[in-house]
Order: structure tokens, then C-alpha cells, then sequence
């Protein structure tokens, strides 16, 4: 269960042992990306993800074509986007954040296939690290991969009912 938010619960029996993932990766903020991704492997590995498979993009707004891509295959259960986005002096922070987050949602909508979004969009690398933290502090880009799988699973138990 990730420390520092007032979120959902998860089951104590989340287990991701026979899903496909797929992790989305961007290029820029590479610093704080690393310890996202190293949030992403801590939470494949206890939820016992054995099938992931990373794809590196150039930056945030690259994000949704590449989900796009990836669930279209049909190769995979979920997917997990993980990237920061840290605000400058023009308004390109606001549209980098927006469509990203924007073309994702647009993305697990019109395909159905889960991705939990872990892209932190901050105000300064201070608030980046703070959301990327190592050894069980809060870190995003565990939090989107726990979502990843439980929405998986979700998604599988009412897709199988249909």
C-alpha cells in the first residue's frame, strides 16, 4: 500500500502474476523518471508482474500515441505511463500536463485498456522528488502500477462476464 495518500484500500490479494504490462516511460526530467521507474519495478515485482515490457518515449506529450500503440496491439492488460512534468517560465508546462493527462484518458476510454497514470506534474524539482521517493515513501510511479493492476483485473472480471 503506498504511504502518504488517503486513497482506496487495495485488496491484501492484488496480484498481477498473469497480466501483460506495459510501461510508458518519458525521456525528459530523466532524474526524477529513474525514480519512478524504480517505483514501477518495486511494485511489479510485489505484485508479481512477470510479463512487463518498457517502452521509452521522448517526453509527456509523447505518452498517449505510444499507449495508443500499445493497447491496440492487444498484447497487453494494462499499461502504465510514468513521467514528470515540472513548470518553467512559459505556459508549455500547462500543455504538456493537459495533454498528456488528457490524451491518456482519451486513450483508456476509447480502447478500454487500463493505464495508470504516473506522471507528476509539479511546480519544482523539490515537489518532483517529493513524489518520486525510494524505500517505501511516496512514489507515483508505484501508485499508477498498483492502479494498473487493479483496474486489470477489474476490467478482466467484467469482461468476462459480458
Amino acid at each position: 500500500m503506498p504511504s502518504g495518500n488517503n486513497g482506496p484500500k487495495l485488496p491484501a490479494d492484488l496480484s498481477g502474476a498473469n497480466l501483460r504490462i506495459g510501461v510508458i516511460r518519458a525521456g525528459w526530467n530523466e532524474g526524477v523518471v529513474n525514480r519512478l521507474a524504480d517505483g514501477v519495478e518495486k511494485a511489479l515485482d510485489r505484485l508479481q508482474v512477470k510479463n512487463a515490457t518498457w517502452v521509452s518515449v521522448p517526453g509527456c506529450l509523447e505518452i498517449p500515441l505510444a499507449a495508443q500503440l500499445l493497447a491496440r496491439s492487444g498484447d497487453f492488460d494494462a499499461l502504465v505511463a510514468i513521467g514528470a512534468v515540472i513548470r518553467g517560465e512559459t505556459t508549455h508546462y500547462e500543455l504538456v500536463s493537459e495533454g498528456s493527462a488528457t490524451g491518456v484518458l482519451r486513450v483508456q476510454l476509447d480502447t478500454g485498456l487500463p493505464i495508470g497514470f504516473g506522471v507528476v506534474t509539479v511546480e519544482d524539482h523539490e515537489q518532483a522528488m517529493a513524489r518520486s521517493e525510494a524505500n517505501g515513501g511516496h512514489n507515483v510511479g508505484d501508485e499508477a502500477t498498483e492502479v494498473a493492476v487493479q483496474m486489470a483485473l477489474i476490467a478482466r472480471d467484467w469482461n468476462s462476464t459480458i
